[in-house]
C-alpha cells in the first residue's frame, strides 16, 4: 500500500507542476498579447502575422516572463504596459516590453505629453499680449498686427 500512495502523490505532483506551468504560460501569453493590443493588433492579426513570420512570437515570451516576475501579477504587468504605451505614443516613440523594465522605477511619474493648441488666423500664428490684453497676428514678414476679428474666427491647432 505505501508504494501505491507514493505513486499517486507523484502523479498528483506531476499534475500540479503541469497545471502551474500551463498557468504561467497562459499568463505570459496574456502579457504578450496585451503588448500587441497596445500596439493596435487584434488576436487574429497576431496569429496571422506569426504564421507569416512577420511576428516572431517567441522573441516576446522571455521579456514577458521577466515582466511577470517583476510585476508580481498579470494585472500589474498589463497596467505597466499601458502606462509605458500611452507615454511612448504621446511622444511618437516606439516601445517594447523591455521598455517597461527601463521605465519601471519611474512608472508613477510617466505622463503622456500634453497636447498644446496654438491659435492661428488665416494660417498666420497669433500671440496674446497680457499687458495690452489684445490678440496679435504675426504675418509672413514677422510684423505684429492687431487682431480686429471675432474670437470665433481664431483657429486652434495642435502641434505635432
Amino acid at each position: 500500500m505505501p508504494k501505491e500512495k507514493k505513486s499517486k502523490t507523484a502523479a498528483s505532483s506531476l499534475k500540479d507542476n503541469k497545471s502551474k506551468k500551463e498557468q504561467t504560460e497562459s499568463a505570459i501569453q496574456e502579457i504578450v498579447n496585451h503588448y500587441f493590443y497596445t500596439k493596435g493588433l487584434a488576436l487574429e492579426q497576431i496569429k496571422e502575422d506569426a504564421k507569416k513570420r512577420k511576428i516572431i512570437y517567441s522573441r516576446f515570451t522571455r521579456p514577458a516572463k521577466q515582466l511577470l516576475e517583476l510585476a508580481g501579477s498579470v494585472q500589474k504587468a498589463k497596467e505597466a504596459i499601458n502606462v509605458v504605451a500611452e507615454w511612448a505614443k504621446s511622444r511618437g516613440l516606439d516601445y517594447a516590453i523591455e521598455t517597461v523594465f527601463k521605465k519601471w522605477l519611474e512608472l508613477g511619474r510617466l505622463k503622456p505629453k500634453e497636447i498644446i493648441k496654438k491659435p492661428f488666423y488665416q494660417d498666420n500664428p497669433m500671440v496674446w499680449s497680457e499687458t495690452k490684453r489684445k490678440w496679435y497676428v504675426i504675418d509672413e514678414t514677422g510684423t505684429w498686427l492687431e487682431f480686429a476679428g471675432k474670437e470665433s474666427e481664431i483657429e486652434w491647432r495642435t502641434n505635432k
